[in-house]
């Protein structure tokens, strides 16, 4: 398990702009805070005697300008929407798959677009998915509360609500609860109403959350009673034993995303030991780790296979029957008007 104060641990070395986790130099990983967990690529480890050099980042967005401002890495961790920002900025080039003997085991609805493959091969190793969803404290408010997505502009949670500062999940959010479930069909209209309702709840937000570290303390300490989340800040919650629901069937439903790999061009480092990552990341063992220590499920078929029912439903994981807004990618410039209404709302405009 990962322990809340790992976590912790590696937002301070966010704030400080270091990698939090140096050690073998000739592979540099920009990735997710708490994916540096050595487990999750143990035959990486067994191989090279040292876990890669991690850098890491709370937010896509942030990531992008990082790589995009002059920082060299290897391999990156975005999610699916990013893809196609990394490619048009020509920043990554193609995997080898077969190179990568997993890759057939991803389940298929994971590498099914032509953002991630295309005649010039395969651009993303999809690996994780997980959902945003309500999360609560069951101690202080009430199941029927949360039961639909305008809980966040309930009055009685005013300044005692918490909203990721990612424009992916916000956006998903505000499109569910405003009535969109597919955002590469959203109207203009459908923007405005979207954009409108976030507006509407602004004043009840006491924090827009950077990381699950985050939302953890926040949530730990009593601010924040009701939140939009991913899973692992659930996990992180449940397992330092904290008063922790998650609620996946809200009225209007909950969201999905799925992240994964891209090589990036003219890395510094060993182009051979990022395929050794990223197979030690495909073994299908990797499965119950990252459902243990994350709270994330595995896009490898067979390592999903080998992880009780029980674990998936602890960690929210199981199937469930609900509306999913699914986070996919959507044109560029559909995304860069959210990341700057966003922005604009988070100014109060």
């Amino acid at each position: 398990m990962t322990p809340l104060k790992t976590l912790l641990g590696a937002v301070s070395a966010i704030a400080i702009g270091l990698p939090a986790f140096a050690a073998d130099p000739d592979l540099i990983d920009l990735d997710w805070a708490g994916f540096d967990i050595p487990d999750l690529v143990q035959d990486y480890i067994d191989e090279h005697g040292d876990a890669p050099t991690y850098s890491l980042f709370g937010d896509d967005d942030e990531a992008f300008q990082k790589v995009a401002s002059g920082f060299r890495a290897d391999i990156g961790h975005p999610c699916s929407q990013m893809v196609s920002k990394y490619r048009d900025a020509g920043l990554i080039e193609p995997w080898d798959v077969s190179r990568i003997p997993a890759y057939d085991k991803i389940d298929a609805r994971f590498t099914d677009s032509p953002i991630f493959h295309d005649d010039q091969g395969v651009w993303f190793i999809p690996t994780d998915y997980a959902y945003t969803a309500i999360a609560y404290n069951p101690d202080t408010v009430p199941a029927e509360d949360v039961q639909s997505l305008q809980v966040f502009k309930n009055p009685k949670y005013q300044g005692r609500i918490s909203l990721p500062d990612n424009t992916d999940d916000v956006w998903a959010l505000a499109y569910l609860a405003t009535g969109v479930t597919d955002w590469t069909k959203a109207t203009d209209e459908e923007f405005e109403a979207a954009a409108q309702w976030l507006r509407d709840v602004h004043p009840n937000v006491v924090a827009y959350w950077a990381d699950p570290a985050e939302l953890t303390q926040l949530m730990a300490g009593g601010q924040v009673q009701v939140a939009w989340s991913w899973n692992d800040g659930v996990a992180l919650m449940q397992q330092d034993n904290f008063p922790i629901a998650f609620n996946r069937q809200a009225d209007e439903g909950a969201s999905s995303f799925f992240c994964g790999y891209v090589n990036f061009k003219n890395g510094p480092g060993s182009e051979d030991k990022a395929y050794d990552f990223i197979n030690a990341w495909l073994k299908p063992e990797s499965a119950q780790v990252l459902v243990d220590n994350i709270g994330y499920a595995h896009t490898n078929t067979d390592g999903m296979a080998m992880v009780a029912p029980e674990d998936l439903k602890a960690a929210y994981l199981d199937p469930v029957d609900t509306t999913l807004l699914a986070q996919v990618p959507i044109d560029n410039r559909l995304r860069d008007r959210m990341v700057q209404t966003f922005e604009e709302i988070k100014a109060g405009f």
